[in-house]
């Protein structure tokens, strides 16, 4: 199989792989119609879901990739609504595994045998006029706030859950949902490339690595090498930075990483994937998961009149997301310069 795709010529190839792309698409898509609406059926729906956005998300990235090779006027026009659908049907699970993750952080933080955050050293014990002046100490504190502040966070994702999930039924319903149906139907039949495409897979490939490296020389790799590094986090808490700007790096680095898998996927057909570079990645989908997470924490700590205790908790929870952000790019670095070191 591996020397047929070999043998094919580009455009050849490229078929093939968007028609895979295109027919995993559809199969999905009916799955979603015919599931029925109770539990079982519900979670197949957002399986078949979840599904029709990763063969959107791949179709949309070859399209950019490889498009001298195919009709200028339609990959311009079906990129834009490919990546509208992937982005519509991902919030709903996105703010479902925030819950989670934001839930579970706050359960782990709150309990006695918790771990201090990071490598923070365990506060001193108070003096015995402290104690009985009733002092509290921050653990204590954080149990009297975790509660309401798990509860606050439920409420917010869960109402922006819901909204996504409207969202994403309206999608599946309107127009313009069909009209991006249509056209992936059509190109699970005939991909329009240009006439007598001349060129090579080879190089477009080599120029989306190209740009990946070039985004990864940016990253502060050096001081990412480090478990949880101080100095970023301390930029990230700071009232005058967003941790925004200095996520965007990353994140971009994470958008180009899938661009270039998925044109080595174009390449190499079903060859297996490159291990260190799916490392890479998942470190990547941490670090954004985490950083959303943070965020949202911070979101929350913002709502007006709110306890003390619950806004001492949600920033206790943030820090703690953003330290698994530096843990992340700390993982990610691991990856990337492991696969430099042992790349032939």
């Amino acid at each position: 199989m591996a020397q047929q795709h070999h043998e094919m010529t580009a455009g050849e190839a490229l078929s093939v792989y968007l028609q895979d792309q295109a027919t995993e698409f559809l199969r999905s898509l009916r799955l979603h119609r015919e599931s029925s609406t109770d539990a079982q059926g519900a979670e197949e729906a957002l399986a078949a879901a979840r599904s029709l956005r990763r063969a959107a998300r791949r179709v949309g990235a070859t399209l950019h990739t490889f498009r001298p090779l195919l009709d200028q006027e339609w990959t311009e026009g079906l990129r834009p609504e490919l990546a509208w659908l992937s982005g519509t049907l991902a919030r709903e699970h996105a703010y479902a595994a925030r819950l989670d993750r934001l839930l579970g952080a706050l359960h782990r933080l709150s309990t006695p045998a918790a771990p201090a955050v990071g490598n923070r050293a365990q506060p001193p014990a108070p003096r015995a006029g402290e104690a009985k002046a009733g002092a509290r100490k921050p653990a204590g504190q954080l149990a009297v706030g975790a509660a309401k502040a798990a509860a606050l966070l439920e409420r917010q994702l869960t109402l922006a859950r819901t909204r996504a999930h409207s969202a994403a039924l309206q999608a599946f319903g309107s127009s313009r949902f069909h009209a991006v149906a249509d056209n992936v139907a059509v190109m699970a039949s005939e991909v329009p490339l240009r006439p007598a495409p001349d060129t090579d897979l080879k190089p477009l490939a080599a120029a989306a690595d190209a740009h990946l490296t070039e985004a990864v020389a940016a990253l502060p790799l050096l001081r990412a090498g480090h478990p949880y590094n101080a100095e970023a986090l301390v930029h990230g808490l700071a009232a005058d930075t967003a941790p925004e700007a200095q996520d965007a790096p990353w994140l971009k680095v994470r958008s180009l990483l899938r661009l270039h898998r998925y044109a080595q996927e174009v390449l190499l057909g079903a060859a297996p994937p490159d291990a260190r570079l799916a490392a890479a990645g998942a470190a990547l989908d941490r670090h954004r998961e985490a950083a959303e997470a943070a965020a949202a924490a911070a979101a929350a700590a913002r709502t007006p009149r709110i306890a003390p205790a619950t806004a001492y908790a949600l920033g206790v929870l943030h820090a703690d997301q953003r330290h698994e952000v530096e843990a992340a790019r700390f993982a990610f670095q691991q990856a990337w310069l492991r696969e430099a070191v042992t790349a032939p």
